[in-house]
């Protein structure tokens, strides 16, 4: 075994064929596959006339001169926002939904395509009106409110670069953001609600542009009015939106761009370092978003209601709260606020007033409400729900299959997809019409993408093996650099096992997978969360589902931490369920887990130690942070918190990090009895 394979030693049995009511419907067939392995590029050119309307087509589908480097539809242009919009008034479908939204307060808005184009159109005039123009940079910091959507496209309509900034990051991240890529303009609001309360969002903007200082290039702030919270005012540079809106006018030409006009900048936060400004243009970009999410979703805009739990922060929200689903005519539901405010029924309540057909979440929100319990989502009417997908960080088989039962009533398909932000867009899923589910999997590449297993050494992994998940050929939506940063663009994806002396690019995932007897591919986390224990490379992904798969267990994070005898030990952070805390002390939970995971697994991955803990440290998107964990278990001073949703949490941990593995980190609490 090379250094790099990845020991796969669990096992799934379980199968669910498509149900026969959605595979009759399906609106994805089985010629997409068929077709993209004849004729890849010609697949491609045709999905590009089907899901996207040019002003002027392209006649070139793919430029690969510039490896890695890529052009897409290049002679083509079109409109993003205009893609999103006026082709769907202008198709008669302005009195549809585009969107509907409820704040965490309870505030609600229903907004048509014709409403929604209008208000995009003043948008964009009120931007212009303040110099932003074809490839300036505008950078957004908005709570998930309608006009974070309005705010994208209408930088978009304008052929500018928005540069989405999450809501929940620090001042000091936003100045990193603003300065590496150059925003000219800054829409921020002055303040979004979560877990009831406002937190305030203009004094963050405030506090980076002062770091800024004289390399400020931010002659601009538009802010929203939504948490009416008392905030700092700079006459000379603030605006609010609605007053900008209210001067523009009502009328706006959307001009085409060339497709490969940069559209987006996205900026990944590195454990070290500089956050890597992700690139993205447009053409390819949108085809791919199109078509991914119309057949992995398989939706029926005419009639479906479609949740994305994302924020519009991260990419999944781009591709699939905004332009995906907005370039099929969709119907999108939002929503501002958090699971479990005001109480922690909230999601299905939503789903139950809503009418909500199509839910896309995280495995981390999943495993939360399994620690609540089923009780909850069992008090409300589910069953307009008819597909369900997941997305973030491979899900274990428990919990897919939970999802599946409770959420989705036993019948629901769930499509389980990898993807990365600089992927753009879902790159392997079942399509749910097609694909007899195997609990955990994420299973096939998607029509006209190009996935191997390889060995570190680059060569193709014969089923069933393991190894490194590798594209091998370019795709519409995929990133086209690395913001002002060519050189770390090559280094950290294709220099792996690219051969540029072979005209041989191919992009390193920096992910394990396993590719079992049927082709189907089973994701095993970051390489970076593989442990190599005794010499064998066990998957962090592989114990946790482990260990969740124990009834007593709602939640578990895995790391490798160093040791001298073994190279590296399995060290385990485990939340027990709220219905058997009583049932055992700490110390025996810990010792049961760990025989648990022996007999499961084998010997070789039972862990050294077991923590029993109230919680993880999550991010606010819902991420697990291991690396705060592998922090703790290796005794390091714990890294950068400041996007966690609770930096208490590791508070926490930090103090029990020196104690044996039966000693609770729950300091404070009163002692369980048995």
């Amino acid at each position: 075994m090379s250094s790099y394979e990845i020991e796969s030693l669990l096992t799934e049995a379980r199968r669910f064929p498509p149900p026969a009511e959605i595979a009759e419907g399906s609106i994805a067939h089985p010629d997409l596959y068929r077709q993209s392995r004849e004729d890849r590029l010609g697949f491609w050119a045709d999905r590009a006339r089907e899901c996207v309307t040019w002003a002027k087509p392209f006649t070139q589908t793919l430029d690969w001169s510039g490896a890695p480097v890529a052009r897409w539809f290049a002679d083509g242009e079109l409109n993003v926002a205009a893609n999103c919009l006026d082709r769907h008034v202008d198709a008669g479908l302005g009195d549809r939904i585009a969107i509907r939204w409820e704040g965490e307060p309870g505030d609600v808005r229903t907004i048509t395509y014709a409403e929604l184009t209008a208000e995009v159109k003043r948008a964009a005039n009120a931007l212009a009106a303040l110099g932003v123009g074809q490839g300036d940079r505008v950078a957004i910091y908005l709570p998930l409110i309608p006009e974070a959507v309005v705010a994208m496209l209408a930088v978009a309509r304008l052929g500018a670069v928005h540069s989405v900034v999450f809501g929940g990051f620090s001042a000091q991240s936003l100045h990193d953001r603003i300065l590496d890529a150059g925003a000219k303009v800054v829409i921020t609001a002055d303040g979004g609600y979560r877990k009831g309360k406002v937190f305030a969002l203009k004094p963050a903007v405030d506090e980076a542009l002062g770091l800024l200082g004289s390399a400020s290039t931010v002659e601009h702030v538009l802010v929203v009015r939504r948490g009416e919270n008392d905030i700092a005012w700079d006459a000379d540079r603030d605006l609010w939106w609605h007053d900008a809106l209210r001067a523009a006018p009502a009328e706006h030409a959307a001009e085409a761009f060339e497709a490969e006009n940069p559209l987006f900048i996205l900026y990944t936060s590195g454990t070290t370092g500089k956050p890597k400004g992700i690139l993205h243009t447009s053409g390819g970009y949108l085809v791919q978003s199109a078509f991914t999410h119309r057949n992995v979703f398989d939706l029926h805009p005419e009639s479906d209601v479609y949740w994305c739990t994302a924020d519009i922060g991260w990419v999944t929200g781009h591709t699939y709260v905004v332009y995906g689903p907005l370039a099929n005519a969709a119907t999108v539901f939002l929503y501002e606020g958090t699971p479990d405010t005001p109480h922690p029924g909230r999601w299905w309540e939503l789903i139950e007033r809503h009418g909500v057909t199509i839910l896309y979440t995280a495995p981390t929100a999943i495993r939360s409400f399994m620690k609540l319990g089923r009780q909850i989502p069992q008090g409300f009417d589910l069953t307009s729900l008819r597909i369900l997908g997941s997305v973030g960080e491979p899900i274990n088989p428990e919990a897919w299959v939970w999802y599946r039962d409770v959420i989705g009533g036993e019948r629901a398909p769930i499509v389980d997809t990898w993807w990365q932000t600089e992927t753009g867009t879902i790159m392997i899923s079942a399509m749910p019409g097609l694909t007899t589910l195997k609990p955990g999997s994420a299973q096939l590449p998607v029509p006209g993408v190009r996935i191997d297993i390889l060995t570190e050494e680059g060569v193709r992994v014969d089923p069933p093996n393991g190894g490194l998940l590798a594209v091998t050929e370019p795709w519409p939506s995929m990133l086209r650099g690395i913001w002002g940063d060519p050189e770390r663009y090559l280094e950290t994806y294709w220099s792996k096992f690219s051969r540029p002396d072979e005209g041989k690019w191919v992009y390193f995932a920096g992910d394990g997978a396993h590719v079992d007897e049927d082709g189907d591919i089973w994701l095993l986390g970051r390489v970076d969360d593989v442990m190599n224990v005794s010499g064998h490379r066990l998957s962090t992904t592989e114990i946790e589902s482990t260990l969740v798969a124990n009834p007593m267990v709602a939640e578990a994070a895995v790391v490798g931490a160093s040791d001298e005898t073994t190279g590296q030990a399995v060290v385990a952070y485990v939340i027990v369920k709220q219905s058997r805390r009583e049932e055992h002390t700490d110390a025996e939970f810990s010792e049961l887990l760990r025989a648990h995971v022996a007999k499961e697994i084998g010997a070789i991955a039972r862990p050294r130690q077991v923590y029993i803990v109230t919680e993880l440290p999550k991010t606010r998107s819902g991420k697990i942070m291991r690396r705060l964990l592998r922090d703790v278990a290796e005794g390091r001073p714990i890294g950068d918190t400041t996007t966690l949703a609770d930096p208490a949490v590791m508070k926490l941990i930090e103090e029990m990090s020196g104690s044996p593995a039966t000693t609770s980190i729950t300091a404070g609490l009163p002692k369980r009895r048995r």
